[in-house]
């Protein structure tokens, strides 16, 4: 993933301060600024687990003194009480990086583990599992990386990345045009060509005016499996068909087996629980 170095060492920088890291009066109170340690984490749940490659990048930026050392592989599943890595050097560095590293090691995994289970619950079918830019503000880049991880795909990663005409699009457009979806991917075309063009569609006519515009992907926003089916044979292979909305791990089966391409997921970064991780002197 493209800057994702920087953008994970931005999140520590901002995390840090937020936290008041150099400031932790506890750790004045009760610390020798000289004592040195060495600190586990320490899963506390079987899971898949994520984040452990920003590590050093967290060491690095709270005291460069600190030594590290990775104990299990990114993205490996492991069981509860597994030392997934150690840390060394002086207490009260290591005490204030804990939070930050923890927040990000635990949300990261759970991203991941979360994204596992949708793969795996689609298993046998050529169909994708897709984020959505439903993502935390100042996280996008950890929990896309995330993602991956547990074996989905990153879907656009910005606004400018491609075109995704939707509901409140077309619905102005409605005022100039009798054929909205036509009238915005036409535009789409001479602002840039280059641009894949994403249309939103929730009838199996608005499909098919979407198909005619030659979009490179529909995704079809809220409809039954049933429907879904009927989309796919509509479509003939002829643009890439992305299910969306109220899809869970109770349903996305349904969705594969409907014959789709990808399925798109906001629950992988908007709402996901975190891995329990702790770390222990």
């Amino acid at each position: 993933m493209k800057h994702l170095e920087q953008e994970v060492r931005r999140t520590i920088l901002l995390a840090l301060n937020e936290d008041r890291a150099t400031q932790d009066i506890t750790s004045q109170a009760c610390v020798s600024p000289e004592k040195m340690v060495r600190a586990d984490f320490v899963l506390k749940q079987n899971s898949k687990v994520a984040g452990l490659r920003f590590l050093p990048w967290i060491c690095e930026t709270i005291d460069p003194s600190l030594k590290w050392q990775v104990h299990a592989f990114e993205g490996g599943d492991y069981n509860d009480g597994t030392v997934l890595a150690s840390i060394e050097g002086k207490a009260y560095s290591i005490l204030a990086g804990e939070r930050t590293a923890l927040n990000l090691l635990q949300h990261a995994s759970g991203v991941a583990h979360l994204t596992t289970q949708f793969v795996k619950a689609v298993e046998g079918f050529n169909c994708e599992i897709l984020d959505t830019r439903k993502t935390l503000p100042g996280l996008r880049a950890i929990q896309k990386y995330a993602v991956t991880v547990g074996g989905g795909k990153n879907h656009r990663f910005h606004l400018e990345e491609r075109f995704l005409i939707k509901n409140n699009h077309l619905a102005l457009l409605k005022e100039v045009s009798a054929h909205p979806v036509l009238e915005a991917i036409r535009r789409a075309k001479i602002l840039q060509p280059q641009a894949k063009i994403e249309v939103e569609v929730e009838s199996l006519a608005n499909l098919e005016e979407a198909l005619r515009g030659k979009a490179d992907v529909i995704l079809l926003d809220n409809m039954i499996p049933a429907i879904a089916a009927e989309a796919v044979k509509i479509s003939q292979g002829k643009a890439y068909l992305e299910a969306s909305g109220g899809i869970t791990l109770d349903n996305v089966r349904e969705y594969a087996s409907a014959g789709v391409n990808g399925i798109s997921i906001g629950v992988l970064t908007h709402s996901v629980t975190a891995v329990g991780i702790s770390m222990r002197l």
